[in-house]
C-alpha cells in the first residue's frame, strides 16, 4: 500500500528533520520554502521541490506547516488563497492560542481545514522514540490523517478547539523557559561563591526529580480551590524567598527573577492568604 503523499512548506531545522522522517519512511513529499536552496538536500533525498508556493498547495491535500508563527503563514499563504481549496493545513508553527482558533477560521474562509499542532521536542528527536505533538482541531481530520503524522512523532489529540493544542505547547514553554532560568540563576550564585555548574548538577538534578510529587499535590489544590497550610504555609514560603533574594544580592548576582517572584509572593500575603499553602498563589496568577 502506497504512503499518503503530503506538502511541507517551511524549511529550518524542524522542517528539514520533518521531511527527512516522512521520505525515510516511504512518503511522497513536495517541499517549498522561501530560500530555495535550503531543499538541495532535501530534493537529493528524494523530495520534490515545487516552483511556487501555488504549485506547493496544489501538490498534495495535506500540506504541512513548519514555520517560525502563524504571521510567516498569512505572509505566505495569502498570496496563493485561491489554491488553499480542500486542503488540509497542519499547522506546526508556535504562537498563541487566539491566533490558531483566527487561523482556523482563515483557513475554513478559504476552503481548507486547519489542524493546529504544538510539538514538544526539538528537530534531532524527530521520528524518534518519545517524541510527541499536541493537535486539536476537526476530530474527523485528526483521525484521517493520524497515521501520516505519526511518523514525526506520536500524537495527542486534546480536543476540536483549534487553540487547545497550542494553550498546551505554550503552558509547557512556559515550565520549560522559568525552570531553566531558575537554574541559571542557581548558577550565577554558584559562580559567585566559587562553585561550578558541574558541582551544582547533581544537587539540581535531585531537587527536579522530587517535582512530580510536589506537581501532583498542588494540581488537587487548585482543582479543588482549596489551599490548606497542612503541608506548607504562604508565609514559611515568602520567608524562604526573601532569603533567597538576599543570599543573590549579596552574591551580587542580577535579581530581576527573583524580584518578580518575591512581587507574587508579596501578593498573595496582601490577599490574606499567608496560613494556606504557596499552592494559594494561583489566585494571584489566574483570570478573575
Amino acid at each position: 500500500m502506497s504512503k499518503q503523499a503530503l506538502t511541507v512548506i517551511g524549511l529550518g531545522p524542524m522542517g528539514q528533520a520533518m521531511v527527512t522522517a516522512f521520505l525515510e519512511n516511504g512518503h511522497p513529499v513536495t517541499v517549498w520554502n522561501r530560500t530555495a536552496s535550503k531543499a538541495d538536500e532535501l530534493v537529493a533525498k528524494g523530495a520534490v521541490l515545487a516552483p511556487s508556493i501555488k504549485d506547493a498547495l496544489a501538490a498534495n491535500e495535506l500540506v504541512v506547516l513548519s514555520l517560525t508563527d502563524y504571521d510567516a503563514m498569512y505572509a505566505i499563504l495569502e498570496p496563493a488563497t485561491d489554491a488553499l481549496a480542500g486542503r488540509i493545513l497542519v499547522n506546526l508553527s508556535s504562537d498563541t492560542p487566539e491566533k490558531a482558533r483566527a487561523a482556523a477560521k482563515w483557513a475554513a474562509g478559504h476552503g481548507a481545514q486547519h489542524l493546529t499542532g504544538g510539538v514538544q521536542v526539538p528537530p534531532p528527536m524527530i521520528g524518534k522514540e518519545g517524541s510527541s505533538t499536541y493537535y486539536s482541531g476537526p476530530r474527523e481530520v485528526f483521525e484521517a490523517h493520524q497515521e501520516t503524522l505519526k511518523v514525526i512523532t506520536a500524537t495527542d489529540f486534546r480536543g476540536e478547539d483549534p487553540g487547545l493544542a497550542a494553550m498546551y505547547y505554550q503552558a509547557q514553554m512556559i515550565i520549560f523557559w522559568t525552570s531553566m532560568m531558575s537554574y541559571y540563576q542557581a548558577l550565577a550564585l554558584g559562580k559567585a561563591n566559587g562553585v561550578d555548574a558541574k558541582d551544582l548538577l547533581p544537587y539540581a538534578s535531585n531537587m527536579m526529580s522530587m517535582m512530580p510529587h510536589f506537581l501532583e499535590l498542588y494540581a488537587q489544590h487548585v482543582d479543588a480551590a482549596d489551599y490548606p497550610g497542612d503541608v506548607d504555609r504562604l508565609a514559611m514560603g515568602a520567608a524562604s524567598v526573601d532569603h533567597i533574594l538576599h543570599t543573590s544580592e549579596d552574591a551580587g548576582v542580577d535579581t530581576v527573577l527573583l524580584k518578580a517572584v518575591q512581587d507574587i509572593f508579596q501578593r498573595g500575603m496582601a490577599k490574606g492568604f499567608e496560613g494556606n499553602s504557596f499552592s494559594s498563589l494561583i489566585e494571584v496568577l489566574k483570570k478573575a
